[in-house]
């Protein structure tokens, strides 16, 4: 018999469409993949040979759970650095992958019944290891009109005795929204009112666009950077998704019971992991510049394609590697007989008639959008983005 925990969470609708993308793949169908939130270059060089060199140096046993020093301490030099916040070694826990960082924060933080505030869209792991901590998520719906950002009178309304973390996302997966400066402030002064603790995800700090610039709330007052804790990793900012190293810094008690957790779960992330992300964070900003050019050509290609299609909406992404088109000017159509009820049906139709693999908005927490990837290929995009047209100008 299952736990009742377990039976409680979803399974990840981003991993099964890509592995029903794959599955196609696999038997000889060319699939374009729209679906995947990973980057498609290749890790720094600098960070490969720093591997190489950890596992001929035999850098393979146990480290301390909360990582290696030399990384702890590069990660506190670019936080203050690159965002303004100072923290000691102590107050830094490398994890393995910002997910895992997440999970240990729900972890530590959230006891039964505790309600965290959730902004929609959201990444769709959130709810589900909210859940798992024994929390409440609560959903605080954007949409378009509000830029799929919530507002500080939508904050102050939502907190309750109960809650007791607020989950920001900025750069956010999957709207690619980013919150300015002035916006984060204007939240900020309503959590200075509160008690509550902050969670802010910026796995893509670094892959912002257009001159925006990103910013953490951690930074605006000593306060909310006692009650905040930072989430980032080297995955997506540096291509390195499968080497699985996440960070989280925040106040040294809280640290101290995410690293006390782990040392229960996983011990130590990956030892020659950790070099390599040493390697990227201290010598591999330089390809990071690379990405991020490739990466607006790539979205402002698919951004124009897809706002000239009948019954779709669409806001230019900011940061992440994502646009998330409004469908629901399809919905109850038809193609070639069968009725498009939602974003789940249109994804499947892209799949199997375009051959193009999507993410219906559903697991995001807005069942009316689709999300696409822009970390392909130009080639990739530009086929997809045929093909799609095709199925979508056949809607009737």
């Amino acid at each position: 018999m299952l736990s009742s925990r377990i039976k409680r969470i979803t399974p990840s609708p981003t991993l099964a469409i890509d592995a029903k993308a794959k599955e196609l793949a696999a038997k000889g169908e060319k699939i374009i993949n729209f679906s995947a939130g990973e980057p498609d270059f290749g890790t720094p060089e600098v960070a490969k040979q720093e591997a190489v060199a950890a596992i001929n140096e035999n850098f393979t046993r146990y480290t301390a759970t909360p990582g290696i020093l030399e990384l702890r301490q590069a990660i506190v030099r670019k936080l203050e650095e690159d965002n303004g916040l100072v923290y000691g070694e102590n107050q830094i826990l490398i994890s393995a992958g910002a997910k895992h960082s997440l999970y240990n924060v729900f972890m530590t933080l959230v006891d039964e019944g505790d309600e965290v505030l959730l902004p929609a869209p959201y990444w769709v792991s959130y709810p589900e290891q909210i859940k798992l901590a024994g929390g409440i998520p609560v959903i605080m719906p954007t949409t378009a009109e509000s830029g799929y950002k919530i507002t500080p009178e939508q904050l102050e309304k939502a907190i309750t005795s109960k809650t007791k973390v607020l989950l920001l996302n900025s750069p956010n997966n999957p709207s690619g929204v980013v919150y300015t400066k002035a916006e984060l402030e204007g939240l900020a002064e309503v959590l200075l009112r509160s008690d509550i603790h902050i969670v802010s995800d910026e796995i893509y700090e670094y892959l912002v666009y257009d001159g925006v610039e990103h910013v953490s709330i951690a930074s605006l007052h000593p306060e909310l950077k006692e009650r905040t804790v930072t989430i980032n990793g080297v995955s997506k900012s540096y291509a390195m998704t499968g080497w699985r190293i996440g960070y989280a810094a925040g106040r040294q008690d809280i640290i101290k019971g995410m690293s006390n957790f782990q040392g229960h779960t996983t011990s130590n992330a990956t030892s020659i992991a950790q070099r390599a992300a040493l390697a990227a964070i201290n010598e591999g900003k330089e390809p990071v510049k690379g990405m991020v050019n490739e990466y607006v050509q790539r979205r402002n290609y698919m951004y124009e394609r897809l706002i000239q299609l009948p019954g779709v909406r669409c806001e230019k992404a900011m940061g992440a590697f994502y646009l998330f088109p409004d469908v629901s000017g399809l919905f109850f159509k038809k193609y070639r007989g069968r009725e498009i009820t939602d974003s789940n049906v249109l994804a499947e139709i892209l799949l199997d008639a375009a051959k193009v693999a999507v993410v219906p908005g559903d697991g995001f927490g807005a069942k009316d959008n689709l999300r696409l990837s822009y970390a392909t290929s130009m080639k990739n995009i530009i086929e997809g983005l045929d093909q799609m047209a095709k199925v979508i100008l056949e809607i009737e």
